[in-house]
């Protein structure tokens, strides 16, 4: 049995390999559990990690923090690269509203550590650690850690204190929204205040009885306004018909217009008339409109294709279609001709059948094509998020240069590569299996050696009087900025409660209590909010701990 005990306790790249794995399949397996209604998900590989360490199991030191830099920058590249197509668009209306809001909680729980450090006499390298696990974002746990190494400090401190206030972190939310959903939250609460928010598309029908417009073309009448609308369908009396920029409008048409909602009340006095019919329920049949045209969705699969502009395919022109809408990452965007189009884009397209089969052979439309990851994507962009996150960045009344690191790098690369490396022909689509494979593996590693690196003196610690205080401490970090900011948000941001509580999910980084809200609310508010809000607060986070460093060791 001697080859046994060596496989698992002889230190080897072989036997970090096996101790890694059992951690992660142990912890997958434990994290489905349901306790209550909620289970820890891939958060208990952390937790089986721990324990690994507590009863001595340990790897290779140098093997160590490898896998869990690489695992680190792995989830924090993927995730920035899956947001990336659909994260500046995010920004508009309210997008704006809920990262404003969310960062004002990162800023409300930086300020109640920052007091508490005071209070309760705690060295800010351990509160860093306290911080980042009491809003459960690891990420901002390695760029502490660096941050302290950098000043020749031990980080060991940050990380066992981020252990013992994680779980609390993971309840602590869940616990503010039962308590605004028992004694704040009203019924009118649960209802969409914005709907259509999560669809940057909104489409409307018109009457035109402006005569200011009567006679002029629809590329006369696009010149006129900076609006941007598309028209998917002109009726001139019974006859539908697909507009084409030299088709003139007249009194008495009606147009179906794709736009955004916060542009129909101007395009309504451009037009003359909106229409009370509602276009925008999902179970709406658009082949019934006419008999000669239908309503279809092609995929873009042929890589040549992407990062072309819309109107360089000329599929008015040579096919008679018109593109309404282009959908990329789960936004529905307006079809404008200068849209740089991205492989992967799904392109909702009016027209004949015959002639949308041919434009969905020309595009490729085959996800079958798509299924094949583009690694090259993935292993440039993590070249440049080393140099990104290596670059030091000097603050105004800051003698040390702060840096991204490990965590704030390849997040910032994967936004830009994932928005814009179309544009230079970089083919970035992934699939959503593949991505979420990628960073569920990246997330692994990384709790997986956080937990096992830190499970040797953890219970120790829980039995010390300082664990104690690092544990109430953090749960005040996690409950206290929570409960106040969805209170605040609903009352005087007029929020519904599943935006607000996908809002504070994501500012805090903490996918249970997204699953939590999830099930209490309907519709799909609370999700977008928490993808919306999450990339620019971890963002904010992974910087935040750095300074406290820098400003406060």
């Amino acid at each position: 049995m001697n080859w046994f005990e060596s496989l698992f306790f002889e230190q080897s790249a072989l036997q970090a390999v096996c101790v890694i794995s059992v951690i992660i399949a142990i912890g997958l397996g434990l994290g489905k559990l349901r306790i209550c209604g909620i289970s820890l998900g891939v958060t208990f590989v952390f937790f089986t990690g721990i324990m690994a360490g507590h009863f001595g199991l340990a790897i290779d030191p140098a093997i160590l923090k490898y896998a869990e830099d690489f695992g680190l920058m792995l989830f924090v590249y993927e995730l920035g690269l899956k947001v990336g197509p659909g994260f500046f668009s995010s920004f508009r209306t309210g997008g704006l509203k809920l990262n404003m809001l969310g960062l004002g909680l990162v800023l409300a729980g930086t300020a109640t550590a920052i007091a508490l450090s005071y209070i309760l006499a705690i060295p800010m390298t351990d509160m860093v650690g306290i911080l980042s696990g009491a809003t459960t974002n690891t990420p901002s746990l390695g760029a502490a850690q660096q941050a302290i190494n950098q000043l020749g400090l031990p980080a060991e401190g940050a990380a066992l204190s981020c252990a013992v206030t994680y779980p609390l972190g993971v309840v602590g939310v869940i616990i503010a929204f039962a308590l605004v959903r028992k004694f704040v939250a009203r019924k009118s609460d649960y209802e969409p205040h914005h709907q259509g928010e999560s669809d940057n598309t909104y489409v409307a029908e018109f009457h035109v009885t402006n005569p200011g417009i009567g006679g002029l073309t629809l590329r006369d009448i696009h010149k006129l306004v900076t609006t941007n609308f598309v028209i998917s369908r002109i009726w001139h009396g019974d006859d539908v018909s697909i507009p084409g920029p030299d088709d003139t409008l007249s009194i008495g048409d009606r147009v179906l217009v794709i736009t955004t909602e916060d542009e129909v009340a101007r395009l309504t006095i451009f037009f003359g008339e909106k229409s009370e019919r509602n276009w925008n329920k999902p179970d709406i049949n658009w082949d019934t409109l006419d008999k000669n045209l239908v309503s279809r969705t092609i995929t873009i699969s042929k890589p040549q294709l992407n990062g072309r502009r819309l109107d360089s395919l000329k599929l008015r022109k040579h096919y008679a279609v018109n593109i309404s809408r282009v959908s990329r990452s789960g936004i529905r965007l307006l079809a404008r001709p200068n849209l740089i189009l991205q492989l992967g884009d799904r392109l909702t397209i009016v027209g004949t059948p015959e002639a949308i089969n041919k434009v969905g052979a020309l595009v490729g439309n085959s996800v079958t094509d798509l299924k094949d990851p583009n690694l090259a994507a993935i292993f440039i962009g993590m070249v440049l998020s080393l140099i990104a996150g290596s670059i030091p960045i000097t603050i105004p009344g800051i003698s040390v240069p702060i840096k991204l690191g490990l965590a704030g790098g390849p997040i910032v690369v994967g936004i830009l590569i994932g928005r814009f490396g179309p544009h230079f022909h970089m083919v970035t689509y992934t699939t959503r299996s593949a991505n979420l494979m990628l960073r569920g593996i990246g997330l692994s590693l990384f709790l997986a050696c956080l937990g096992l690196d830190a499970g040797g003196k953890f219970l120790d610690t829980i039995m010390r009087a300082d664990g104690l205080i690092w544990i109430a401490a953090g749960f005040i970090i996690t409950l206290l900025p929570s409960l106040v900011m969805t209170i605040l948000s609903m009352r005087l941001w007029h929020l519904d409660f599943g935006s607000a509580a996908g809002m504070v999910s994501g500012a805090m980084a903490n996918p249970m209590s997204l699953t939590y809200a999830n099930e209490i609310t309907p519709g799909d508010d609370a999700p977008v909010a928490y993808a919306t809000t999450y990339p620019l607060s971890m963002f904010a986070r992974v910087v935040i701990v750095q300074l406290l460093i820098i400003c406060f060791v």
